[in-house]
């Protein structure tokens, strides 16, 4: 073991000049590492990973591979969530610790415990409200869900996890994103006036007692900055011009988008409809820029026009914080026996979070 590289010497490498010296020391590590590229990354980073999806399914491959380090190309909840599934021999690594999601920054735990403890003055929370994250979560999140008989969700199997919780209480807490909880709860016949938003920071969340009492599913005042972006006269304005257009878009976004699309899947969802769809087909495609680009050129020879939905640039800002060179850096330290941007969950926590977890894949 040498003394650690530092990534102020990777900074001002040419991209070309990266990607060369990540093919070498990945030759060097062998199936030591494992690399995985959230749908959202780059190219110039995602052409790098052994296995491309979202957080949870790319976790889950890790946790079954021989690999002593798992490089998650992707923001920290998802690093967080690798380690807590992965074996203990196993260390997940985040190649830049700056690459968070903001809305996981948007419901943290202090707000969280008071929210649960105001709606104690109104419910018997504990026995009245099952609390629901989405993944897009930070650790100690899911293990307050954990704690308290709740679960984690996906945008995948979010209305199987309602279903879940309803079975065992009247009412669920869903954060951080509202949007998901709005959609899925709407499409499982809840009208929109029994779920209301919550709002950090107002005394009950800005809400009545009754309001509290008469809602079934209580959304957290959270979204995704990238699927905000999106808006139904987006939707209109294509469809004047390509009335044959078929619209997918991401449950992240916003309710009125989502009632104006023929189909509302998570990213898994949309390559899946898109890949299966007929030559001559025309979409219109609500989620981040990244994966719509390369879903384009992917059905550009079998004769699938794919479009972006909003005419402005919609990425992932801290996604793609995650660059070449940082890839580099991370990879070169491990071949020199340093571990660097390691992402470790503290046991007591991560074990809370597992329960979650572990509650949501046992629903399959």
């Amino acid at each position: 073991m040498t003394a650690a590289l530092a990534i102020e010497d990777y900074a001002f490498l040419e991209d070309d000049a990266c990607q060369a010296r990540i093919v070498t020391a990945r030759e060097k590590l062998g199936d030591r590492v494992v690399i995985l590229g959230h749908h959202y990354q780059r190219d110039e980073v995602f052409r790098h990973a052994d296995y491309t999806g979202d957080s949870l399914k790319l976790s889950r491959q890790a946790a079954r591979s021989k690999a002593e380090y798992i490089v998650f190309c992707g923001v920290h909840f998802m690093a967080e969530v690798a380690d807590i599934l992965s074996r203990p021999e196993q260390q997940a690594i985040l190649p830049d610790l700056a690459a968070g999601c903001s809305m996981a920054d948007m419901a943290d735990l202090a707000r969280v415990q008071q929210c649960w403890q105001e709606l104690g003055q109104v419910l018997d929370v504990e026995r009245a409200v099952t609390p629901v994250t989405y993944i897009n979560s930070t650790a100690d999140l899911k293990a307050f869900c954990g704690r308290h008989g709740g679960i984690v969700c996906t945008s995948s199997n979010a209305a199987a996890i309602l279903a879940w919780a309803f079975e065992r209480r009247e009412k669920v807490l869903f954060f951080p994103d509202q949007h998901l909880g709005r959609n899925t709860g709407y499409r499982m016949g809840i009208p929109l006036e029994e779920m209301v938003v919550w709002q950090p920071g107002k005394p009950l969340g800005g809400l009545s007692e009754a309001q509290i009492r008469r809602a079934r599913i209580i959304l957290w005042q959270g979204h995704c900055s990238v699927h905000q972006m999106f808006r139904p006269e987006h939707i209109d304005r294509f469809r004047e011009k390509y009335p044959d257009t078929r619209v997918i878009a991401h449950p992240e976004c916003c309710f009125e988008v989502c009632q104006k699309s023929d189909v509302v899947g998570s990213t898994e969802t949309i390559l899946k409809t898109v890949r299966a769809s007929e030559p001559g087909s025309r979409w219109l495609v609500g989620t981040e820029l990244n994966l719509v680009n390369r879903l384009r050129q992917e059905m550009k020879p079998k004769g699938v026009d794919v479009h972006f939905m909003s005419p402005m640039v919609c990425m992932c800002s801290t996604m793609f914080r995650i660059d070449p060179q940082h890839l580099a850096w991370v990879l070169e330290n491990l071949v020199d026996g340093n571990v660097v941007n390691r992402i470790r969950v503290p046991e007591e926590e991560a074990g809370a979070a597992r329960l979650a977890l572990d509650r949501m894949l046992a629903l399959g």
